[in-house]
């Protein structure tokens, strides 16, 4: 979002006040700063730096699961998403809270009484450890990957608004500082001090859209359907809007495509490893259930503001203004902060979107950190002969290269199509994560050759149907321009790289005839279930 942007829109030239939005943005950066270097006074143990000492309640860890959870992609996309295709924007929002009840049903509980640290603390409790904290340490870093990318190249952007920088060089800048902070505050604060920078953040990124959601309604005297019937007048009296099938019910392949999508979101979010690492926060798996019962409101309650910011943008800017400017739909957020409220409440509603990137990328690297230094290193080549302290040690060096990597990945990433990274983190997420967890946890015959087989396959056919498919070629938003190779016709992998991955998983474990430890399992199946020896298992 730059000044040409808002003029597109019909706005002055000047996009706020600058020394505004540096003030927000410093007075957010010295509170977190703050709160982070109080928090890491306790940091002794592995747990406290991995974990957060296990000494959060279920309404923080649910409230900081929704801050790692509601990413830029969730404020500047789905608005942006409602505001051009109505009812078919609105289907994001419902996919990514229907995930929630796959997380909380299936695999919150008992993530928390069989695991640790990390997700291959559970897929390897009774398969062999070295292959599958290989494979699973590997899609970890794939996911948060991708996702770090996406939210790096999404952090120059939005500071660089902040800040009035306009050129691919100075959003470079801006990216590289951006990575310094995230590096900061997960080095010094770990787990703890992130979690209460994401406490923090989803409670302005919440109340932000709060107040913005009932000014919106209050402009049309809280009648919801006068709102929606300036939206089809502004968008030349499109009723499409308001009915499903405008962007997915044009043919069957777009059909297909939604399906795939869906499944990517709703299956993903209990496959995302930065999201199953929050489990291990909580003392209990009781406070793990409640944490995610928490999350759920306030995610639900975000999602329903986005229907009403969405059609809000709609109404009041228009899509074709919002398609015109140079974001696209992702500038719908901040178009409408700046219709409502001017230059002030830009500069507010940018230093949320920032604080939203901050608390996500800080999550992503602290459980890339600790996948390499708890999996790789502690478990593979260590061989478990390594002391705590060492390996948290291990993890704050790996916290610097992936902190390095990331910035030199989302400064190749500016200008590249952001939503692809992220429909691919999801897509991986559930091919690669989800069908090991949940045979791991419910299937007594999942052997270690049908984990690791259901685990790579996963990966790399949703890596490949992605780089096969029109997001990366031959079409007019694909990422390479003039290129046309898209083999497979779907922009989501999520119908054919999901099964694959269960299927695989399957067949491999029937014809494996070794078969795995059956106390081992049994003794699974019980702690799982009842959490007896769960504690006994994470204290050092």
């Amino acid at each position: 979002m730059d000044a040409s942007r808002l003029l597109a829109a019909g706005a002055p030239a000047q996009v706020g006040e600058p020394w505004l939005n540096m003030l927000i943005f410093g007075l957010f950066v010295g509170v977190t700063l703050f709160v982070v270097l109080r928090a890491s006074r306790t940091n002794k143990t592995a747990a406290d730096y991995y974990a957060g000492g296990r000494s959060f309640s279920g309404g923080q860890n649910g409230t900081a699961i929704a801050g790692d959870y509601l990413s830029a992609a969730s404020f500047l996309g789905i608005v942006g998403a409602i505001a051009v295709n109505g009812y078919d924007g609105f289907l994001y929002s419902i996919g990514f809270l229907v995930a929630w009840l796959v997380a909380l049903l299936l695999v919150a509980e008992l993530l928390r009484n069989t695991g640790k640290f990390t997700m291959a603390d559970v897929l390897s409790f009774r398969l062999k450890q070295r292959p599958i904290r290989i494979a699973a340490a590997i899609t970890t870093l794939a996911v948060c990957l991708f996702y770090l990318l996406a939210q790096m190249a999404g952090a120059g952007g939005l500071v660089s608004l902040l800040l009035g920088i306009n050129d691919k060089a100075g959003q470079s800048v801006v990216i590289t500082v951006v990575g310094a902070l995230m590096i900061l505050y997960v080095l010094v604060g770990g787990m703890k001090g992130t979690t209460w920078v994401q406490i923090i953040k989803a409670c302005l990124l919440i109340a932000g859209a709060a107040v913005m959601t009932v000014w919106v309604l209050a402009m049309y005297g809280f009648n919801f359907s006068a709102l929606l019937g300036d939206a089809v007048a502004t968008a030349g009296g499109n009723e499409a809007l308001l009915n499903p099938g405008l962007q997915y019910g044009k043919n069957a392949t777009t059909k297909l495509d939604f399906i795939s999508l869906g499944l990517a979101l709703v299956l993903g979010t209990a496959g995302l490893p930065h999201v199953l690492m929050r489990f291990y926060t909580v003392p209990t798996a009781k406070e793990a259930r409640r944490s995610v019962v928490w999350a759920i409101w306030l995610i639900g309650a975000f999602y329903l503001f986005t229907l009403v910011l969405g059609y809000g943008a709609g109404a009041l800017i228009g899509p074709d203004t919002i398609k015109a400017a140079p974001g696209g739909v992702n500038s719908a957020a901040p178009l409408l902060a700046f219709e409502l409220g001017g230059p002030i409440l830009l500069g507010i509603i940018s230093a949320v979107a920032f604080a939203t990137i901050l608390a996500v990328v800080a999550g992503l690297t602290i459980t890339a950190a600790a996948s390499f230094a708890h999996d790789i290193y502690s478990s593979v080549i260590a061989k478990d002969k390594v002391s705590p302290e060492t390996e948290v040690k291990v993890a704050r060096r790996t916290v610097i290269v992936i902190g390095v990597l990331s910035i030199i990945g989302g400064i190749g990433a500016q200008g590249q199509n952001i939503a692809f990274l992220v429909a691919l983190a999801f897509a991986v997420a559930a091919s690669a994560n989800l069908p090991t967890i949940l045979y791991s946890l419910f299937w007594k015959g999942f052997t270690t050759k049908g984990a690791v087989a259901s685990m790579y396959t996963g990966l790399i056919s949703a890596l490949l149907l992605i780089v096969l498919s029109p997001v990366v070629s031959g079409d007019a938003t694909s990422m390479i321009q003039g290129a046309n190779f898209a083999i497979f016709p779907l922009k989501n992998p999520g119908i054919v790289s999901i099964p694959l991955a269960f299927l695989v998983g399957w067949l491999v474990s029937v014809l494996d005839k070794t078969g795995e430890d059956p106390a081992k399992q049994a003794e699974m199946e019980v702690r799982s279930l009842t959490g007896v020896g769960a504690e006994k298992a994470t204290s050092h």
